[in-house]
């Protein structure tokens, strides 16, 4: 791993012929490598990266916005560089293929003069690749820049083909898309919904925080949602989320937790069957403690570290880490239980820029497999004329309506209770059924799937 974080070369070593790169470009080459060759996430890793850097904070911005732009559309980027490259793509060092995107990217996606582009790039491609490979990197990036990247020759192709490189998504994901949307223009406008920067949404934790607190410090108000808010800023620099007053979370998850809130009962018991790292575990947990001091509340977590997640915004005694697909691990039965499924997450592709290179077929059949025990678990879990929500953040047949459809053929005395139906509850995205399906190119959220099930019987 490269030394990024400490003091840059000084200007006698550029002076001295030695690679003076910028530090934006240095910390967006590293991220891309981590994440690319070493297996990290971006959302995680790029936080941390920056809070070590002493980059201020217009070239905190410009950094994410290469890096991340750079991973989402990678194969767009491979695509163009392969059209240049003197051998196979697949044979070229990968430090290369990194330094590639990340000079492509600028020239073809971002407002830098191409000239920058090219030589930026070289200079970090120097530094952590050496000469020869730097000069290797700008022969390739000087044909990038004088090229028409506009790619007029993908018309041609099948729209698939065409979709996929143009928008740089795996073809089996545009795939799983059409089935949904049944539209090509629908699912175009969604991929390039996928491609775009988003600014964070947060939510402000009932007793906490006010969402009037958060605009007064400087966040803008989010239509319809109760709690929610949105920033201009990096969230790590905002004070109620530096003091776990606030949490950063998309407001189709808002929108989820405050559904489910919507059939609140007092004295009720509540299970958040899949809690980690605690985004709506948080906001549920909070809202209870406003509105019923008698409601119970507990958040599982499988994972030791995501459990830990959880503990530091619920209490310590109310996160536990079971197995959630065996329901005899539970002492109890409850009342409301959401099922916020591991998932393909293909839904919230903006936000996690790598996620579309990493997911495949047989992940999903994985998946598939655990969201179908979850649900068996949490079914035998409910007590009668008790709700558990679905969740899921993703569009995928398979993960959503399939899974829903099985569910109900298996279990008669469960009914679908129509969101719409529920005071209090959004109207966005509903469908026929009483389920809620949202996309980021409709609601500016990320494409989550809910449905809430009533045990009748």
């Amino acid at each position: 791993m490269l030394n990024l974080l400490g003091d840059l070369p000084p200007k006698l070593d550029y002076i001295l012929g030695k690679p003076n790169p910028k530090p934006s470009r240095l910390l967006a080459y590293e991220l891309i490598w981590q994440v690319n060759e070493e297996g990290a996430f971006a959302n995680i890793r790029l936080p941390e990266l920056l809070a070590k850097s002493k980059m201020n904070l217009a070239d905190k911005a410009f950094t994410t916005e290469l890096a991340y732009g750079a991973l989402r559309m990678q194969g767009r980027h491979d695509y163009i560089a392969s059209k240049y490259a003197d051998r196979a793509y697949e044979e070229i060092d990968k430090k290369i293929v990194n330094l590639l995107r990340l000079g492509i990217h600028q020239i073809t996606k971002m407002r830098v003069p191409e000239h920058a582009a090219v030589s930026e790039t070289v200079e970090v491609a120097k530094l952590v690749a050496g000469e020869s490979k730097a000069s290797y990197v700008n022969a390739v990036l000087r044909k990038v820049a004088t090229a028409d990247n506009s790619l007029p020759e993908l018309e041609a192709l099948p729209v698939l083909q065409r979709l996929s490189i143009q928008y740089s998504h795996p073809e089996w994901i545009i795939s799983s898309f059409y089935d949904q949307l049944k539209d090509w223009t629908d699912v175009e406008k969604f991929l390039d919904a996928n491609n775009q920067p988003t600014l964070p949404d947060v939510v402000a934790w009932p007793g906490k925080s006010t969402p009037q607190e958060l605009i007064d410090l400087g966040a803008s108000p989010i239509a319809g949602y109760k709690n929610g808010v949105n920033l201009s800023v990096i969230p790590m620099s905002f004070e109620p989320i530096i003091e776990r007053r606030a949490g950063v979370q998309d407001r189709g998850s808002q929108l989820v937790v405050e559904n489910l809130l919507a059939t609140f009962e007092p004295g009720l018991s509540w299970l958040d069957m899949c809690a980690g790292p605690g985004g709506k575990a948080a906001y549920m947990f909070n809202a209870l403690l406003e509105i019923d001091s008698s409601a119970k509340f507990l958040a599982n977590e499988p994972i030791p570290h995501r459990a830990d997640l959880v503990k530091r915004v619920v209490n310590n005694f109310q996160v536990v880490s079971f197995d959630g697909t065996d329901a005899l691990n539970f002492p109890d039965k409850y009342d409301r239980i959401l099922i916020d499924a591991p998932c393909t997450g293909l839904g919230a592709l903006r936000r996690r820029p790598e996620a579309r290179w990493r997911k495949n077929l047989k992940d999903l059949k994985e998946l598939v497999i655990l969201q179908r025990n979850l649900l068996a678990s949490s079914y035998a879990l409910l007590n009668a004329g008790g709700i558990m929500a679905y969740v899921t953040c993703s569009p995928h047949l398979a993960e959503t309506k399939g899974q829903l459809l099985d569910f109900l053929s298996e279990h008669k005395d469960m009914r679908i209770l129509p969101i719409n139906e529920i005071a209090g509850s959004h109207e966005e995205g509903v469908q026929s059924d009483g389920s809620v399906q949202l996309w980021t190119h409709l609601h500016q959220s990320d494409a989550m799937f809910m449905v809430l099930l009533k045990k009748v019987g």
